[in-house]
């Protein structure tokens, strides 16, 4: 996955793992697939907002 993937196109990808799930659309080892990549999704999501949480929180001290 591209270090590069910017957070709202994680989002998206997230989303359409999610609706092929739950509209059972994939096999058992393409779905063992996905969740690898929606792990990884996650992921980097998560450390995204705390990295622009952590930003935010400077920007407001220093006022």
């Amino acid at each position: 996955m591209a270090t590069e993937t910017k957070y709202e196109e994680a989002i998206r990808q997230l989303e359409d793992i999610v609706e092929k799930l739950e509209n059972n659309e994939l096999d058992i080892d393409e779905m063992s697939k996905q969740l690898k990549k929606a792990q990884q999704l996650i992921k980097l999501c998560k450390e995204r907002l705390t990295k622009t949480d952590a930003e935010i929180q400077k920007i407001l001290s220093e006022e």
